[in-house]
């Protein structure tokens, strides 16, 4: 998703520094090309050539370098770049761009900079939360600047509180979140499901199924780079959690509907990828009770229907998206979904095809509206859901 991508990022005179080669070499290898420009007192913690032999480019320190390709290199870069990434920012840098100040590269290339532009603060916690910094900070954000908060533990100094750099993946997902995906759906509230529900038959045992939750995710993940507000109704997964959306974990196909349903008010497209358990034992003490007479099975009750309910109370602007999982007449019981459930369309597939259904990677799906199929080939999940966002938003 960032292969393409220009990256500039801006390293300043933190102890924190060193941290930033892990994120140039991640970003690389993304497919970005990435430009780094250093303060000279960031010169002090790691050389520059450490990020030029990561990204294979020149790593710019001297405003005035003569041996750079461009002719006057803050405009290019400022120009070239996507985004900028400040990282570590110390309270100096801060303060010189609230104030205006330009007086070195980096500094110079962010006045010049109309990309976003992302401040992550690193110093000591003393220093991040004097007044000054903070009105630094908050002066920068009304400009448009978007801060990334500091992590909190303990400090390279001694101290403990906020004011570590946060984790080089962390800060390759604000990048990713900026600029990988265009930004159609801003605005946007979705509200998606994913994952199993589970059952409970006593305190040990519970019902479920084999849903990882991964094509949920990556509903959601893929909206939230697009630009949505997006609330995650999560049963029991392994998946980590996209960065950047609401979640909500569940457990039983109750505490789903209960989220889902009070959660669905004013959302612009809901989206049900969860494999809700369709029936759940009768309580505990009914049990035990049919057990005394001799019955040792496990009565079962049908769930609630989320999607029909979802159906039947539809807001005028929304739009619903359900999935249905077939064996056979994958077609035909897909429609009848559709109709039955009055929803705008359903993502169907078939768990005998190759690369489809529960725990892979990949998933082959046909999108059915009331008046359109559309079968897309095998690709990986967030692919997949990519189309799925396509395909809804052409239509919404």
């Amino acid at each position: 998703m960032l292969k393409g991508k220009t990256v500039v990022l801006g390293v300043t005179g933190s102890v924190a520094a060193y941290k930033m080669a892990g994120v140039a070499s991640a970003l690389t290898k993304r497919g970005c090309e990435v430009h780094v420009i250093m303060t000279k007192n960031a010169t002090n913690f790691i050389n520059p050539i450490a990020f030029e032999s990561l990204t294979n480019t020149k790593c710019l320190v001297e405003t005035f370098d003569r041996n750079f390709q461009f002719h006057v290199a803050h405009v290019s870069l400022a120009k070239k770049a996507d985004c900028m990434l400040i990282s570590p920012a110390s309270a100096n840098v801060i303060g010189k761009i609230a104030g205006g100040i330009a007086d070195d590269m980096l500094t110079t290339t962010v006045m010049a900079c109309k990309s976003p532009v992302m401040i992550a603060p690193a110093m000591n916690t003393n220093m991040f939360t004097n007044p000054i910094v903070q009105d630094n900070l908050k002066k920068l954000e009304s400009y448009g600047y978007e801060m990334i908060q500091p992590a909190e533990g303990y400090l390279a100094c001694g101290d403990t509180g906020a004011g570590k750099m946060p984790e080089p993946e962390v800060l390759v997902q604000y990048i990713e979140r900026a600029i990988a995906m265009p930004k159609d759906l801003l605005g946007k509230e979705i509200l998606v499901t994913a994952g199993p529900t589970r059952e409970a038959i006593d305190p040990v045992r519970y019902i479920t199924n084999h849903s990882s939750g991964k094509m949920g995710y990556a509903i959601a993940k893929m909206a939230m780079l697009r630009g949505a507000k997006v609330t995650l109704v999560s049963g029991p997964t392994s998946e980590t959690v996209p960065m950047f959306v609401d979640v909500i974990s569940i457990e039983s196909a109750r505490d789903m509907y209960d989220a889902v349903i009070g959660n669905k008010a004013g959302k612009d497209i809901i989206i049900k990828a969860a494999a809700v358990a369709d029936y759940t034992p009768e309580t505990v003490a009914d049990q035990k009770m049919k057990k005394k007479d001799g019955d040792m099975s496990i009565p079962l009750t049908r769930t609630k229907d989320i999607l029909k309910e979802l159906g039947d109370t539809k807001e005028e602007q929304q739009f619903l998206c359900g999935f249905s999982m077939e064996t056979e007449n994958m077609l035909e019981n897909s429609r009848k979904k559709l109709e039955k459930k009055h929803i705008d369309m359903i993502v169907a597939n078939n768990l005998k095809v190759e690369g489809a259904g529960f725990n892979t990677n990949t998933n082959v799906v046909t999108l059915i509206t009331k008046d359109e199929e559309k079968a897309l080939p095998k690709m990986n999940k967030e692919e997949v859901a990519s189309a799925i966002l396509d395909f809804i938003i052409e239509r919404e």
